[in-house]
């Protein structure tokens, strides 16, 4: 059974389609990750699906017995209903079974007619079974688990939804979506305006989840843990790829590799024949060039290769600092309550440290005091012999939203002449007529990529970035992570994007409630030793790569380095030695071979075989079994290596 089928489906915003004939399955329990270049439409097809845009020409078929709901980006609440309200009423079909349910028990009592009490006893059944199966007699129990779950704080419940931030209505949207569960949920950025810690809940939640799913999102790493099919869109039509987002990745880019032999050894062969047939066709060998034309003509053309590529950003070679590029000693600062207090850490030359921590803990505000943007209520900070910050903002308000783009990046120190703009901007995916547009008509992530080519022109050896990745496409992050890749300076950021933090970071400093710990390596390796010790990093003592000074003075202190030595070495190896690392590349691999042999199992020509069902099965499990067993040599690695 499909809960929805997609047929040719086109729409037109102007001359050029937003979507060319767009074809799709979705089963029960896909959970489905749709990717595409900013612009592709992705936005455009979820409301075409939902029926809030219709299509030009083609077919939208939801299943007759589908639920369907669609995360809106833009909410709207009556006054006076409160968040307990709200999210209430999302459960209120719930509300309608169970009176359904009582009033069907009332009408058995009362019946005299045997047949219709057994009729009322059959629907009273079914009506109690669906009941038990959606947990309706625990609904507190699932408001309170949801609102939780997304940061909402049992104080908050009474409060008007209408009063909320923008950013709390948007998590009450989601909420309310997740509480009214229906058959298939269409989710459009929905770990915008989550922290990381609500959004591993969400990721926990819809993993679990038994309904279908169509997700847009541009964090990678939410995708790799809840997607288990992906489907990109690319010139308005549709490719699908089985597994999360990193399995995808992997198969595009070997596809692309194939397309791109097969269309350059067919250009190669044409290039050839009309070669031949440009000699010969006047000569003794007319009739041999008359016959490889018409074969030509005849010929099906290869396609070029459907390759999405991102902008060549770069970052010049920058002049050598000193040793220490930063040193923070006891910086404080609060404004109605404290948000750091006698913070300490050192930044070293070729250094890269992430920032990350729950919203409104002071992050944005501590990059703002460190780069001299705001000042210190107590401590100092003291940037290194050499130094030259170059600070993203992700406001973006480094760029003048006044000015033509072209103007925008013209750095202040230094004769930059307008080829040389144009040519630092088209690194950054700003070509043509758009250098001539004020900042100010340009989208978010247009904006975002002018910062960065400002910051690139600035030629500056220290980069302080909030986060840079906001409104930046997959291809245009994976861009921006190989430029950081490749900079030979220093690097500070803050950054909820889990991935951009494994692929950039090698130190971390982490922002718990009232205090912040730092770990070397990069956010893979904050989960492998929250992990394998069951606790949260312990309080940097001061060594090489930086320290910080716990703010809450009834934080009890760790054992001692010395004391966890002498415990892992009493205990004895049940696996062979093995790098943590060639552990965690089998552990993806098996991983990625599980999610695509999941996806393997749910589609419906597997069904059509028995035996198939059977093997796959027997593969899933035996997977999983390795899985585990690589788990458990993972965690003794991490303790005893």
């Amino acid at each position: 059974m499909n809960v929805l089928t997609l047929d040719s489906v086109t729409k037109h915003f102007g001359p050029e389609p937003v979507l060319a004939g767009v074809s799709l399955e979705v089963h029960p329990k896909e959970r489905i990750g749709l990717v595409g270049p900013n612009g592709a439409g992705k936005t455009t097809l979820m409301k075409i699906i939902a029926g809030q845009e219709s299509a030009d020409s083609g077919k939208v078929e939801l299943h007759p017995s589908c639920r369907l709901s669609f995360l809106e980006q833009q909410p709207s609440f009556p006054p006076q209903r409160t968040v307990w309200d709200e999210a209430l009423a999302a459960c209120g079909e719930l509300t309608q079974l169970a009176q359904q349910a009582d009033q069907t028990g009332q009408a058995i009592a009362a019946a005299q007619d045997e047949a219709e009490r057994k009729r009322l006893e059959k629907q009273f059944d079914r009506l109690q079974h669906e009941l038990q199966q959606r947990d309706a007699y625990n609904i507190d129990h699932q408001i309170e688990r949801i609102l939780g779950g997304l940061g909402f704080t049992p104080a908050s419940y009474q409060q008007p939804a209408a009063t909320l931030s923008g950013g709390q209505q948007n998590r009450l949207l989601l909420a309310t979506l997740l509480l009214s569960a229906p058959d298939l949920m269409l989710l459009d950025e929905p770990s915008n305006h989550l922290d990381i810690e609500a959004t591993q809940w969400l990721e926990q939640f819809l993993s679990e989840s038994a309904q279908a799913m169509i997700i847009v999102s541009h964090d990678r790493y939410f995708l790799d843990r809840v997607t288990n099919r992906t489907f990109e869109l690319f010139h308005g039509t549709i490719d699908a790829y089985t597994g999360n987002f990193s399995a995808y990745w992997r198969q595009k880019a070997e596809r692309v590799e194939v397309e791109r032999r097969t269309y350059e050894r067919q250009q190669d062969e044409i290039a050839k024949t009309e070669e031949f047939i440009r000699k010969n066709f006047y000569g003794q060998k007319a009739t041999q060039a008359e016959d490889r034309r018409k074969k030509l003509a005849r010929i099906e053309r290869v396609q070029p290769p459907r390759e999405i590529v991102g902008p060549a950003m770069s970052f010049p070679p920058c002049k050598r600092a000193g040793d220490i590029v930063l040193r923070a000693e006891g910086v404080s600062k609060g404004y109605d309550r404290p948000l750091f207090k006698e913070l300490s850490f050192q930044i070293e030359r070729g250094e890269r440290w992430g920032i990350i921590g729950p919203n409104g803990t002071g992050k944005t505000t501590l990059l703002r005091c460190l780069v001299g943007q705001e000042t210190l209520d107590a401590g100092r900070a003291t940037v290194g012999s050499q130094v030259k910050i170059g600070y993203f903002d992700q406001l973006l308000r480094t760029v003048d939203d006044e000015l033509p783009v072209v103007e925008a990046v013209r750095p202040d120190h230094k004769e930059f002449n307008e080829p040389q703009r144009r040519d630092l901007l088209a690194r950054f995916g700003i070509t043509g007529e758009m250098v001539f547009q004020k900042v100010s008509s340009l989208s978010g992530g247009e904006r975002n990529r002018t910062a960065l080519a400002r910051l690139s022109g600035m030629d500056v050896n220290f980069l302080v970035l909030d986060e840079p990745t906001n409104h930046l496409d997959l291809w245009a992050r994976d861009s921006l992570e190989r430029a950081l890749a490749k900079f030979d300076g220093t690097l500070l950021f803050v950054s909820h994007d889990r991935y951009f933090l494994n692929r950039v970071a090698d130190h971390l400093l982490v922002v718990e409630p009232h205090r912040f710990r730092t770990i070397e390596g990069n956010y893979e390796s904050y989960l492998q030793f929250v992990q394998a010790t069951g606790t949260a990093p312990p309080e940097a003592n001061g060594k090489k790569g930086g320290s910080a000074a716990a703010t809450s003075p009834s934080a009890k202190p760790k054992s001692k380095p010395a004391d966890d030595a002498s415990a892992a070495a009493k205990r004895k190896r049940k696996f062979p030695y093995r790098k943590v690392p060639d552990i965690e590349r089998d552990i993806l691999q098996r991983e990625t071979r599980l999610a695509e042999l999941n996806a393997l199992l749910i589609l419906p020509e597997t069904h059509r075989s028995g035996d198939r069902i059977r093997q796959v099965q027997t593969d899933i499990a035996e997977a999983q079994q390795a899985l585990a067993a690589l788990y458990e040599h993972w965690e003794e690695a991490a303790e005893l290596n």
